[in-house]
């Protein structure tokens, strides 16, 4: 089995990219599943229906989130309506809106995508994001034949961390929010594939996605500025994960294009 992992969607720009490459990755890599972290679909600021089903007539199977999710109110009802792909990290109280997980049936397999959220360097301070895979493992057993999870935070210890503490009970550990793709990817020795950071889907001439000369205004005034996205060029990055008859991760591979933006 083939399953395909986007980074962070941002904006217009990573949507388009999502409709450009999604087909021709399919039929390259025999995809069997496509999955993306899309908390920046909207202008680089959360999710909203038109966005979100813009990827998902792209090609997207199964959409996961972090804390920007929320940006826009209608999301509240997209997380709540079980029908709907989008999922927001598993760690969140247990009154906000929506699942931190899915579960998949694909053929004759089952996978569980678990989305968690990090609390080193957030804003947010959320439930133990360990404990709480645990406990989503503990009420999935017997559930599913691999476990996906998205471990969406700014620290690169807590990611790896995280790794190390599921070796051998999940199939990936693939980490999100940063938007800077690493070159760590691995698999550890029980099993289970890693990377630090995925990267983003979003403009290449920029910081992290946004306008590289708004940014530098602020850096160098120190007066806050209203953001934009950049455009141009456009970086796509992903992971690939190959999984073997035995439900184990053989291998992981990380993707890489750069393509002119929509014009």
């Amino acid at each position: 089995m083939k399953i395909l992992f986007f980074g962070d969607v941002i904006g217009s720009a990573g949507r388009y990219a999502l409709a450009e490459v999604i087909p021709k990755w399919r039929k390259k890599y025999d995809l069997d599943l496509v999955l993306a972290n899309g908390e920046n679909l909207a202008h680089g600021k959360g999710v909203t229906r038109t966005t979100l089903n813009e990827i998902l007539e792209a090609g997207v199977d199964l959409v996961t989130s972090g804390n920007d999710v929320w940006r826009n109110k209608e999301v509240q009802e997209l997380l709540n309506n079980q029908d709907i792909p989008l999922i927001r990290p598993a760690n969140y109280p247990a009154q906000v809106p929506g699942q931190g997980w899915r579960l998949i049936k694909l053929r004759t397999k089952k996978i569980l995508v678990l989305n968690l959220i990090g609390r080193v360097f957030m804003h947010q301070q959320c439930d133990d994001p360990f404990r709480k895979a645990d406990m989503i493992l503990e009420e999935n057993e017997g559930l599913a034949d691999m476990v996906i999870v998205d471990m969406h935070a700014e620290a690169s210890s807590e990611k790896k961390a995280l790794a190390w503490y599921l070796d051998g009970r999940v199939t990936a550990v693939l980490g999100t929010h940063t938007h800077v793709p690493t070159a760590d990817q691995r698999l550890l020795p029980q099993g289970t594939a890693y990377i630090t950071d995925i990267g983003m889907v979003g403009p290449y001439d920029s910081v992290i996605g946004a306008d590289k000369d708004i940014v530098l205004k602020r850096f160098l005034t120190q007066v806050p500025q209203h953001l934009e996205l950049a455009k141009g060029l456009i970086e796509i990055n992903a992971v690939l994960l190959e999984i073997d008859n035995k439900n184990k991760a053989k291998k992981i591979e990380r993707l890489r294009e750069i393509i002119g933006e929509n014009t």
